[in-house]
């Protein structure tokens, strides 16, 4: 499966980051969705599980030097699958873990209009500086994983990695590189499972695929 373009810098020395988000939880697929914090750990769902096992082949034509993931289940379960037949070991990162979105855990979002309309309105009005209430903000989340994520990059240099975290923490880390204020992060879509593909070459990042889901097209 091609997910984008793979550059060769100088005498072949390019990072790339496979950055995937985990698969399905019981929170991902009620209606309406509720939302799925830092303090809630479930497992993967059945179809969560045919999802890491897609990601698994959509990346099997390429090697790993290492394979991490945030703490929680849902992303170990999903690095597993990939990881597994490879002979690795899924190395945690707690910088990984998703955004505390803290009395709003489990809520859905119509819910939490009724029930706390005045946080709705703070949060997103500025959900950079303004946590969500007794959690984190966007500033929050990015400020400890995106030192972690480059410090990977610099670590493995001339490797190909892969990290599988959150749909927040996907979002804050690739806002940058997509060319967007960090405020607008909720914009960018990130599907259960989705391949964002990102290279390093002299210290530049550049992201070459955003939300690839063409390995899930047939579950």
């Amino acid at each position: 499966m091609r997910i984008g373009t793979l550059q060769k810098g100088p005498g072949g020395n390019v990072t790339r980051l496979f950055l995937a988000r985990h698969g399905s939880t019981e929170a991902n697929e009620r209606l309406p969705f509720i939302l799925q914090g830092s303090e809630l750990d479930g497992d993967l769902t059945e179809t969560g599980r045919k999802q890491a096992a897609a990601l698994a082949r959509g990346l099997a034509e390429f090697s790993f030097a290492a394979v991490y993931a945030s703490p929680m289940r849902r992303a170990r379960q999903t690095a597993e699958a990939v990881a597994e037949p490879r002979g690795l070991a899924v190395i945690p990162l707690p910088e990984l873990r998703e955004c505390s979105v803290g009395r709003w855990e489990g809520l859905s979002w119509e819910e939490i209009k009724t029930r706390d309309a005045e946080g709705h309105r703070n949060f997103f009005a500025d959900p950079v500086n303004n946590p969500h209430p007794g959690g984190e903000s966007y500033s929050d989340v990015l400020h400890r994983a995106k030192p972690a994520i480059e410090r990977l990059l610099v670590e493995h240099a001339g490797q190909n990695i892969l990290v599988v975290a959150h749909n927040m923490v996907n979002r804050v880390f690739l806002a940058e590189h997509v060319g967007i204020d960090l405020k607008h992060a909720r914009k960018l879509r990130q599907t259960n499972c989705c391949i964002n593909l990102l290279q390093r070459i002299e210290g530049a990042i550049e992201l070459i695929t955003l939300n690839s889901v063409l390995h899930l097209e047939y579950l």
